[in-house]
């Protein structure tokens, strides 16, 4: 029996005659020869096609097949430096499966718009596939590092009540009997409801906001990951952002150097993420803003996308920034008893551009505070009873924090925008496909 095995395993099947089964990335002919590359989802390999070795009818085939026609392709596997990948087919036999031509997304040059608009299409080509397969690997990580951890994985619902971070980024949607519902802007509250439960907990999933931005950062569905740890002070939170940050840039070096090459990534930046990170306060960040664009960033206000470029511009690996004021941060945080006009919480801005990536701090885990909290804040305290009983039975200090996978994976690949992280983004102005 011959094997049927994926380009990326290929290296175990030198001097073996396998089967392959995928699509024609690019094509060239010379007479008797038909140079097919071959992507299959795993990887890409050059397949020769000499006459003399198949049937006359599926040379044929083959030197009519375009642009993303499926193939099953049989032949003899090479060690072949010069070709991509590293080896190359010499096929024996095959079959068309399908005969594509016309196929939208050719090599010639598109608009972003048209790309977005054919976004299914455009997921074959060789960048956005090295960027799945990334994204899919910082994934990997994530959930493998927590579980080295011994973090448990309790994913929080989709639905709310109501809004934990402000009511006007919230998509509101009817729910059952005409009551109101929101899709979830972040899992973080439920979160520290099952670290109550469970010690070590995160959830990983989707999160809405309804934010009219426009920025090369911000989409209105996207992934987060938000852990969450009882016992845990804003140190420890910090602590452990930090070793995430590092576990994951180096599973991306060591599993996907091919797609960090399509790219054309400069890996000596990626190389120098290690820790320690810097870290600086709130006041240290202002104080730096101040020298290096004197009078751009008000003290006292959040630090906007251009204060971020400039302070993560000044290191060569993510900066923690702690200690924001009280009145730019959410309700649920901890103020500072060194300092109560600051909340002990922190964002960590990826260099190169990117901006912010983690958000977190610890909670307040004083149940009149935090309740005056929610009425300072004009919140519906009924629709928070569940959560205030998390401090009235067994409160502990405990912290979490918040990375975007879009926003991380547009850094480690060194994206332009976003909506390049993810398979199908969601913006303002875009919801198709």
């Amino acid at each position: 029996m011959i094997p049927i095995t994926t380009i990326e395993r290929l290296a175990n099947h030198v001097g073996e005659t396998v089967t392959l089964r995928g699509w024609v990335h690019n094509k060239s002919s010379k007479g008797k020869l038909h140079f097919v590359q071959l992507r299959d989802g795993s990887g890409y390999v050059q397949c020769v096609v000499f006459k003399g070795d198949v049937s006359e009818e599926l040379f044929e085939a083959i030197g009519h097949a375009g642009q993303e026609s499926s193939l099953v392709l049989t032949g003899l596997v090479k060690a072949e430096p010069r070709a991509p990948g590293g080896f190359e087919i010499g096929v024996k036999a095959g079959d068309v499966l399908q005969k594509v031509e016309g196929f939208p997304i050719t090599p010639k040059e598109h608009g972003p718009d048209f790309l977005l608009s054919h976004r299914h299409l455009w997921l074959r080509s060789k960048r956005p596939w090295a960027v799945m397969r990334i994204r899919d690997c910082v994934i990997s990580a994530i959930r493998r590092f927590y579980d080295e951890q011994g973090f448990v994985c309790v994913d929080s619902p989709i639905f709310t009540p109501a809004a934990c971070e402000g009511t006007s980024t919230l998509f509101e949607v009817n729910y059952f009997d005409d009551e109101k519902a929101y899709l979830t802007q972040s899992g973080q509250l439920y979160a520290e409801a099952t670290a109550m439960a469970l010690g070590k907990v995160y959830c990983f999933g989707p999160t809405f906001r309804a934010e009219k931005s426009k920025t090369r950062r911000h989409l209105t569905e996207f992934w987060m990951l938000e852990p969450e740890i009882a016992y845990a002070t804003l140190d420890d939170v910090m602590q452990n952002a930090e070793e995430l940050l590092c576990y994951v840039v180096k599973s991306v070096l060591e599993r996907r150097q091919t797609e960090l090459e399509v790219l054309e990534r400069d890996l000596t930046k990626l190389h120098s993420i290690t820790a320690p990170f810097p870290r600086l306060s709130y006041d240290d960040a202002h104080a730096l803003l101040e020298k290096a664009a004197p009078g751009q960033h008000k003290y006292g206000d959040d630090f906007g996308a251009p204060d971020e470029t400039i302070l993560s511009n000044a290191y060569d690996r993510p900066v923690m920034v702690h200690r924001y004021p009280k009145e730019v941060k959410a309700f649920y945080m901890k103020r500072d008893a060194a300092d109560p006009t600051k909340a002990l919480c922190v964002d960590v801005l990826a260099p190169e551009g990117i901006g912010e990536i983690i958000g977190g701090s610890q909670r307040e885990d004083d149940l009149e505070l935090l309740l005056g909290r929610i009425k300072e804040h004009q919140l519906p305290e009924e629709a928070f009873a569940w959560y205030l009983d998390l401090r009235r039975y067994g409160s502990v200090p405990h912290g979490g924090f918040g990375l975007g996978l879009e926003r991380t994976v547009a850094w480690i690949c060194g994206l332009e925008h976003v909506r390049e992280a993810s398979p199908f983004p969601r913006m303002m102005y875009r919801i198709y496909p």
